[in-house]
C-alpha cells in the first residue's frame, strides 16, 4: 500500500490538473443547450478510464444521455464490484455569487472551488485514479471492477433504469460502490446503508364554477381553501403520528445494534434546532430525533395554494385550492401500496361541499443494506485505516431513486461511501470540494479494494 500512496502523492498534481480539464466541461443536464458539453464528458470519461489502465470503455446510447462503461476482470475468484456515478452537474445560478467562474476550477485554502466538484466528478475521478495507483504499482487489481457513470442523475435518472434492465448481464457484479454522499462533518468518515423511498401527490379540491363573493355567498357553500385545511389536518394527530389506516402496517423496527450506532453519533436535539432555527423540535412521539429522520416514514405538506395571494384583501370564496404532498418511505414500505392507502384515505375524509381529486408524482423504492454486511464493515475497515477514528453508519432521510432502481433490478448489496461534506454547496454557488478528503478519499478507496478482497 506503501507503493500506492506513493504514486498518487507524486502524480498528484498531474491527477489535479486532469481534475480540472474534467471540471472545465459545462455537463449540465437540465439544459438542453449543454447536450454537446454532456457528450465531450463522456468521451474524456473514455479516455480517462482508458489510461488508467481499464480495459471495454465505451459510450452506450440510450434514450437519454449516453452511459460510460468500463470494466477490468482478471482477480480470478475475487468479487466483482460495479462503480455508480455520474457526470453531469447541477446549474449553476444564480451565477453572480460565484467568486470565481463555476466551469474555471480554482484551489483556496486546500478547497476545489467549481461546479461537480464534490457531487460527482470529483468523486468519479477519485475511483478512476485509485484503479490507475493500484495498476500502475501492483500490476493488477485486488477485485474485479466495472464503471457505470451516467449523465443524467441530476434530472432524476430517467433513462438509467431501462439500461441496467437491459444490461442485467453487462452490469453483472457481487457489490454496489456509490460515491455520492457525504460525511457527517470534516474527519468523521460516514457510511450511509440505507435511504428514504419517495411518493407524493398534489390534492385538487373544486368548489362553485367561479370565485364568488363571500358576502353573496358565505355560510351557503363550502369553501375550498377551509375542505383543503380539513382534509389536510386529518392526516396526522395531536402526537405527528400519520393517521391514514394502514400506513406503518410494513415498517419494520430498528435493531439494537442500528439504535446503538445511532447513538454513539451523538448528535444533539440542540443541533438541529441551530441547523433550522426553528423554537422546537416537533415528530412522530416515541422516538429519537435520528430516527424520525432516517428509519421512519413521514408525511409532509410541501405546498397549499388557493384564493387571493395579493396586497390587501379580495373578500371572495375561491372556486378551487390545491396542495401538494410528499411521503418518505423506509424499507418494506412499497410506494404503490403508500399511494393506494393515501387514496382510501381521502376519499374517506373528503368534507362536503367539494370534489376533490389527485395527481400523481414520481415514486422511488427505500432501500437498504444490513449495516454488519461484509462490503459495508471492509469499508468502514479502510476508512478508520487512513481517518485514524470509527466511522459512523447512518442511513439518509432523503432519497437517490437510482439506488432503489440498482436494488431491485440487480439484487445487489449497495455500499454508499462518500467524501463529500454538508457545507461543500453542492447545488449551489461557489461549489468545492475539501482537497484533505480527496486525498485520503484516495486512500481510502484503494485500501477497500484490498479490504474486500480479503473478507469475501
Amino acid at each position: 500500500m506503501k507503493l500506492i500512496e506513493e504514486y498518487l502523492k507524486e502524480k498528484r498534481n498531474d491527477h489535479l490538473e486532469e481534475l480540472f480539464s474534467f471540471l472545465s466541461l459545462e455537463s449540465i443536464s437540465a439544459l438542453p443547450e449543454h447536450k454537446e458539453d454532456i457528450q465531450k464528458a463522456a468521451e474524456w470519461l473514455v479516455l480517462a478510464l482508458t489510461n488508467a489502465g481499464l480495459e471495454n470503455a465505451s459510450i452506450y446510447e440510450t434514450n437519454g444521455n449516453p452511459v460510460v462503461y468500463a470494466d477490468w476482470l482478471h482477480a480470478e475468484g475475487k468479487p466483482t464490484v460495479l462503480v455508480y456515478g455520474h457526470y453531469d452537474v447541477q446549474p449553476v445560478d444564480p451565477l453572480e455569487l460565484w467568486e470565481t467562474p463555476p466551469f474555471s476550477p480554482d484551489i483556496r485554502d486546500e478547497k476545489l472551488y467549481a461546479r461537480g466538484a464534490s457531487d460527482d466528478k470529483g468523486q468519479v475521478f477519485m475511483h478512476i485514479k485509485a484503479i490507475e495507483g493500484i495498476l500502475q504499482t501492483n500490476g493488477s487489481l485486488p477485485v474485479n471492477i466495472k464503471f457505470c457513470l451516467e449523465g443524467e442523475e441530476e434530472i432524476g435518472s430517467p433513462a438509467l433504469p431501462l439500461f441496467v434492465e437491459e444490461n442485467k448481464e453487462l452490469l453483472d457484479a457481487d457489490v454496489i460502490v456509490i460515491s455520492d454522499t457525504g460525511m457527517i462533518k470534516q474527519g468523521k468518515p460516514t457510511i450511509c446503508y440505507g435511504l428514504r423511498g419517495l411518493c407524493g401527490m398534489e390534492i385538487h379540491v373544486k368548489g362553485p364554477k367561479s370565485d364568488l363573493h363571500s358576502g353573496l355567498f358565505g355560510g351557503a357553500i363550502q369553501n375550498p381553501i377551509a375542505a383543503i385545511s380539513e382534509l389536510l389536518a386529518s392526516f396526522h394527530d395531536q402526537n405527528g403520528v400519520i393517521a391514514v389506516e394502514g400506513f406503518y402496517d410494513r415498517v419494520t423496527p430498528l435493531t439494537k445494534e442500528e439504535k446503538e450506532a445511532f447513538e454513539a453519533l451523538q448528535i444533539s436535539d440542540d443541533s438541529f434546532i441551530e441547523q433550522t432555527g426553528s423554537p422546537t423540535l416537533f415528530g412522530e412521539e416515541g422516538f429519537s430525533t435520528l430516527e424520525r429522520l432516517w428509519v421512519r416514514p413521514t408525511l409532509e405538506i410541501n405546498g397549499i395554494k388557493g384564493g387571493f395571494q395579493g396586497t390587501g384583501v379580495k373578500t371572495v370564496i375561491p372556486s378551487e385550492a390545491s396542495a401538494k404532498i410528499t411521503c418518505r418511505l423506509v424499507p418494506a414500505q412499497d410506494p404503490e401500496e403508500i399511494v393506494a392507502l393515501l387514496e382510501k384515505h381521502i376519499e374517506a375524509h373528503k368534507p362536503k361541499g367539494v370534489d376533490v381529486t389527485v395527481q400523481l408524482f414520481d415514486k422511488g423504492t427505500p432501500f437498504v443494506t444490513p449495516f454488519d454486511h461484509k462490503a459495508i464493515q471492509a469499508a468502514g475497515k479502510a476508512y478508520e485505516t487512513v481517518y485514524k477514528v470509527p466511522t459512523s453508519y447512518t442511513r439518509g432521510g432523503g432519497s437517490i431513486p437510482i439506488v432503489a432502481a440498482f436494488d431491485q433490478i440487480l439484487n445487489l448489496p449497495v455500499v454508499l461511501m462518500g467524501f463529500g461534506l454538508p457545507d461543500e454547496n453542492f447545488h449551489a454557488p461557489n461549489e468545492h470540494f475539501h482537497l484533505e478528503n480527496y486525498d485520503k478519499g484516495l486512500q481510502t478507496i484503494c485500501h477497500y479494494w484490498f479490504e474486500l478482497a480479503e473478507v469475501w
